[in-house]
């Protein structure tokens, strides 16, 4: 007698599968809680810190070294510094990028020219030129230019032909000098980055847009700049942040109305070094930890829709639930 066979095939067995083990993770993870509970240690314990002087002052009803009137408003100078220095830089850098992408060799040659001098010269370097560019000029004007050279030409020693005039010393200082130097030299590398967003945008897309008759700036304003937000925003963001932290520069110049500058002051005149220190530490933390927060929202914004982020991923997922049971749906009515 034989026995039936059959067309079923057999249950595989379930796999008996093994996690894979990491112990070089967990050795690490133990390195780091040491290093860590190290850290908070010293912190906690170590006397040189002087965390009263910081936050609580030792003297009654005053403020700690953070929150004195000076260093509140160098923070303010601090922050002043930055945006304008910023905005300098960012709205020359769009030109610059846009000369060095022009089909005009003299314009892609100046614009080299720029971004190749100030990428070039350290920062704080730029920071001391401009704070003594007065030698070079008594007074600083606007109206017709060599008047004087000129005046002599016709036997006139006296001739004013200045419109406005500001004594440079009175202008190329303090503050103006900061600005200038951190905004000038940060126009350089925002030129860099902005054309770098424009290029990676297709090239079709502004063919397309001058097909339907847009003219090249509303091309630029209108469909390639939106696109090359994405590209741009990160740099632009690590920028803003860089630039926080190089505005202490500028107290070599000096400005005295700046965070850093103002701390140094009460270093010198308290002699407590280290605390001091500490507190402009924090107080850049603070500033730069707002900064990468907003850096975060405006990464999120101008990403959506390129799948970067989980909720574009999800969706993108509905859309794919969507059209299938419509999909489906559709072929169970045509049967």
């Amino acid at each position: 007698m034989t026995e039936p066979t059959t067309t079923e095939r057999a249950r595989p067995e379930p796999i008996k599968a093994v996690p894979v083990r990491h112990p070089g993770r967990w050795v690490l993870i133990a390195v780091i809680a040491v290093l860590t509970a190290m850290f908070l240690h010293v912190l906690v314990t170590n006397e040189q810190f002087d965390w009263k002087f910081i936050f609580v002052s030792y003297e009654p009803g005053k403020r700690g070294v953070m929150f004195t009137g000076p260093v509140l408003e160098g923070l303010r100078g601090t922050i002043l510094l930055t945006v304008t220095s910023m905005l300098i830089g960012v709205v020359l850098g769009v030109i610059l990028a846009i000369m060095r992408l022009s089909d005009n060799p003299i314009l892609k040659a100046v614009a080299f020219v720029y971004t190749w001098f100030f990428r070039a010269v350290p920062r704080l370097v730029l920071a001391v030129l401009f704070g003594n560019l007065n030698i070079l000029w008594n007074r600083i004007g606007f109206g017709l230019p060599f008047d004087q050279q000129i005046g002599k030409l016709f036997g006139i020693d006296d001739l004013n032909a200045q419109f406005y005039s500001v004594k440079a010393s009175d202008l190329l200082a303090g503050f103006v000098a900061g600005m200038l130097a951190l905004g000038l030299s940060e126009a350089a590398y925002m030129a860099e980055i902005v054309r770098a967003g424009i290029q990676s945008v297709d090239p079709g897309q502004a063919e397309a847009a001058t097909a339907l008759g847009l003219s090249r700036g509303q091309v630029l304003r209108r469909v390639v700049l939106p696109q090359a937000m994405r590209v741009i925003v990160p740099p632009t963001g690590n920028e803003v942040i860089a630039m926080v932290k190089d505005t202490s520069l500028v107290a070599f110049v000096p400005v005295s109305v700046e965070l850093f500058f103002q701390l140094n002051a009460i270093k010198a005149r308290t002699f407590v070094v280290f605390p001091v220190l500490v507190a402009a530490v924090i107080w850049y933390l603070i500033l730069c930890t707002i900064l990468m927060i907003g850096q975060y929202f405006l990464e999120r914004h101008f990403g959506r829709g390129y799948g970067s982020s989980s909720r574009a991923r999800q969706k993108l997922r509905d859309i794919e639930v969507e059209s299938s049971g419509r999909v489906a749906t559709e072929g169970g009515g045509a049967t």
